[in-house]
């Protein structure tokens, strides 16, 4: 997977999905997702797991019991790919 080249290409991302912000020095995707428990917030990280698996594509994460810190980016291309843009929406679709 070849990093993207174009800074509109994640511009324009970011501007659909506006909970998602760049990470300041990297070229890579954050978000922190809130849950009203532990429980919901691992469940969460279940579901993603399974996707992320298929995908080949693993997110990095931090879990603080409610809370679910991402960042995502394609480490092998050196930055933010279309596997990134497929993941982020795909944990979205599972708010």
């Amino acid at each position: 997977m070849r990093k993207l080249k174009k800074s509109q290409d994640i511009e324009s991302f970011l501007k659909k999905n506006s909970c998602w912000k760049k990470v300041k020095g990297r070229s890579a995707l954050q978000k922190s997702f809130m849950f009203s428990d532990f429980n919901q917030a691992f469940g969460f990280m279940s579901r993603v797991a399974l996707v992320a698996e298929q995908m080949n594509h693993h997110p990095e994460w931090c879990n603080v019991y409610n809370r679910v810190d991402v960042v995502l980016s394609t480490h092998n291309a050196g930055g933010i790919t279309e596997l990134d843009f497929k993941l982020a929406q795909k944990m979205d679709s599972f708010i």
